[in-house]
């Protein structure tokens, strides 16, 4: 072999794992590990089963569409007479979803591709840090500040003002003109004249609509926004096991029909948060427009993955470090979103959850199944 080939091989090619022993002290630990790991010398997977692949663009894009639609749907329309339980089922079985994806399918593969036991680990600068808790821990720091930071400035915009109990902060909310004190009084002193009573009721109204249209507009935006952040993490995840799906090998058979339930269930999960949001008549198209981004990801996904199949290699050094770091941020999104914009507030701090019982044991239930059966789903993808 020339110098010129060896210079153009990766270093790690420099030894051949049919010559080296696991006692020999020449070569490195790290180079024996990522051999066995299957990093180095791995190969390209793909073992045909090309028409299987292609019906399984069209199979998840019309599960996964489907599924994320449904809840919209059924809110929308009127004559579908959805049942009350039909549709908290499909919210709390939604976030059971997200939460199990983000440790099960999420945070697990992170760790098998960049944590400390992986081949990643053991090489350059990975192998002196803890970098995938790093990554998703930055992550969810940023993913609160982000939240945060929306909420100080739609505050700040609208000049809300919240009361030091916290238990007033949306009454708090009047237009600037209410302010006038002087213009207040002035109806109050009126108030036995029969014109300046009808005056004080229609500012009153006037009033009431404002503030009323103030905190949907409010409540719009705050839910919007963490749905977004929500979905930016899906999508990351999304993207990943599509490429896999159209490039792996003897896993395919298997991987096929998980991925269909896996995606369905994520689905369901996005279109039951995306129904809850109150969108205005303007934007009505958008839940549908994100349902629809959802739904092609994965199948996009594969396709790229047919288009490289022959030259793809799922578990080489490059995929283990792009798919590993995607799958640290995504686990951190998902982490947040799930447990503080999801659990907490349908839960935790919400107001309603002892007025009946047996609709909150009802979202429990729903929970756990939704986060039972993704967990189950973790065993094969």
């Amino acid at each position: 072999m020339t110098s010129s080939h060896l210079q153009s091989q990766p270093w790690w090619k420099q030894w051949s794992p049919e010559n080296v022993t696991i006692a020999d002290d020449s070569v490195s630990d790290a180079w024996k590990y990522c051999t066995l790991q299957g990093v180095y010398f791995g190969g390209n997977e793909y073992n045909g089963s090309l028409g299987a692949r292609i019906s399984s663009i069209f199979v998840i894009l019309a599960a996964s569409t489907a599924l994320t639609l449904f809840p919209l749907i059924c809110k929308q329309v009127s004559w579908l007479r959805i049942h009350k339980y039909v549709y908290l089922f499909a919210r709390s079985f939604g976030t059971g979803v997200i939460l199990a994806t983000a440790f099960i399918h999420l945070m697990d593969p992170a760790y098998q591709e960049i944590g400390g036991f992986s081949c990643v680990a053991q090489v350059g600068n990975w192998s002196l840090y803890s970098w995938c808790p790093a990554i998703m821990l930055t992550t969810v720091y940023f993913t609160f500040l982000v939240d945060l930071f929306s909420g100080v400035y739609v505050e700040r915009k609208y000049g809300i003002v919240h009361s030091e109990d916290h238990d007033h902060g949306m009454d708090a909310i009047i237009a600037p003109h209410v302010h006038d004190d002087s213009h207040l009084h002035n109806i109050d002193k009126e108030a036995n004249d029969e014109n300046s009573l009808s005056k004080k009721d229609s500012v009153k109204v006037s009033i009431k609509s404002s503030q009323e249209t103030l905190e949907r507009e409010i409540s719009f935006k705050s839910e919007f926004s963490a749905f977004l952040v929500l979905e930016f993490g899906v999508l990351f995840h999304s993207v990943m096991i599509g490429l896999n799906l159209g490039t792996t090998g003897d896993e395919f058979s298997t991987l096929y029909p998980v991925l269909v339930f896996h995606q369905s269930f994520e689905g369901l999960g996005i279109g039951a948060r995306l129904s809850a949001i109150d969108f205005p008549s303007t934007k009505r198209w958008w839940p549908y427009a994100l349902s629809v981004a959802y739904g092609l990801t994965t199948p996009v996904c594969v396709a790229i993955g047919l288009g490289v199949r022959k030259s793809y290699q799922s578990n080489s050094y490059a995929v283990n470090v792009v798919s590993g770091v995607l799958d640290a941020i995504s686990a951190g999104i998902l982490l947040y979103t799930g447990l503080v914009e999801l659990l907490a507030r349908d839960f935790l701090f919400n107001r309603q959850r002892a007025k009946t019982l047996r609709e909150l044991f009802f979202n429990l239930f729903s929970l756990s199944w939704g986060a039972g059966l993704m967990a189950l789903l973790g065993k094969w993808a």
